[in-house]
């Protein structure tokens, strides 16, 4: 595979951008990725969105992403909770292993706001294993997630803001529940859940 500036590196992040991109809704034009990171995914979001806007809390990944930008493609340098977005002014919003580093809740209700009738909300991120069945799920999975990471020579961008999850599984699941009602959930055998919503039309 070419190492370009949409193929540079893989890890289990990378993992799921095929799922994102799948979610756009098709003719969509506004799309939003929250804690964009170096811009990646954001910069293969536009070829499935009119215009992209990324944002991060990260000076340092923000100015690794203006590096590879894009016509239609914009990053905005701030706190996703306070920065100034237009209301309903996206069709499709995706959180790729960012949630954590927010309060979930208050980042949750904020992208719903964003989020337009009848767009979509994508969010996959990590969580803490906390019930017996997480364990079992993590013990199981060990061999396939060392195994692959080892094969597709894993690694992520130098500087990449790192924090532990404090929800459990449980938690972030009765969490989406509660605020995206209709949500569909999945846990990720990469150690990844995703959250998938559709704003319903006025």
């Amino acid at each position: 595979m070419p190492r370009d500036d949409l193929t540079p590196y893989w890890n289990t992040n990378v993992a799921r951008h095929r799922d994102v991109l799948a979610a756009v809704p098709r003719g969509c034009g506004d799309a939003l990725d929250v804690g964009c990171g170096d811009g990646l995914l954001a910069r293969k979001l536009t070829a499935a969105a009119r215009r992209v806007t990324g944002i991060d809390s990260s000076p340092e990944m923000i100015a690794r992403a203006h590096t590879a930008a894009r016509p239609g493609l914009t990053f905005v340098e701030g706190d996703f909770l306070t920065a100034r977005l237009p209301a309903a002014g996206y069709d499709f919003i995706c959180s790729l292993t960012a949630l954590h580093h927010m309060d979930a809740e208050a980042a949750l209700l904020r992208m719903r706001a964003l989020l337009r009738p009848g767009g979509t909300l994508v969010v996959v991120g990590l969580a803490r294993d906390a019930s017996p069945t997480d364990w079992a799920a993590r013990i199981a999975a060990a061999p396939v997630v060392q195994v692959t990471k080892l094969v597709r020579r894993a690694q992520s961008p130098e500087g990449m803001p790192v924090r532990d999850p404090q929800l459990s599984y449980g938690q972030v699941r009765a969490t989406a529940r509660q605020l995206l009602p209709g949500m569909r959930y999945r846990r990720h055998v990469l150690r990844r859940y995703s959250v998938i919503w559709r704003k319903p039309p006025p």
